[in-house]
């Protein structure tokens, strides 16, 4: 039997540095979308404005992180699937390339945003899983 080792926090939002290191990465994360050509497909998922992309993602993170719960307290529960099908996002798809592209830019703004290496380690394997169930697209 192997014992894990316990993370030096109690929630990934504590380990990750509070709401104001949450927002650092969500920042990163959408300038990188629109400075990258890497990620243009995933950025014309996204429309002409990432401004409300941008806080909702912020709120979301800081609960889905285990802190403030911003998103469902204005929201409800966060039904991502359904937020995120074809029609609700502007007739868009989210297939493989999106989603990977998706992963890839938020683990670069990880990297840039110093998120520490064994939070960001736990967080790649998490949001594989989430951004994978998204996809609304084989293919």
């Amino acid at each position: 039997m192997q014992i894990q080792e316990k993370p030096p926090f109690d929630t990934p939002f504590e380990w990750i540095g509070g709401e104001q290191k949450v927002h650092a990465l969500v920042e990163r994360f959408y300038d990188l979308m629109e400075l990258e050509p890497a990620y243009a497909q995933l950025r014309a998922v996204h429309g002409p404005s990432l401004e409300n992309a941008r806080q909702r993602l912020f709120w979301f993170l800081c609960g889905w992180l285990g802190g403030p719960q911003h998103y469902t307290d204005r929201f409800g529960h966060p039904m991502l699937r359904a937020r995120h099908l074809p029609q609700s996002i502007g007739g868009h798809t989210i297939g493989i390339k999106e989603r990977d592209q998706w992963l890839a830019c938020m683990d670069q703004a990880m990297g840039e945003t110093q998120v520490p290496e064994g939070l960001r380690a736990r967080l790649r394997d998490s949001f594989f899983q989430t951004a994978d169930w998204m996809r609304n697209r084989n293919g």
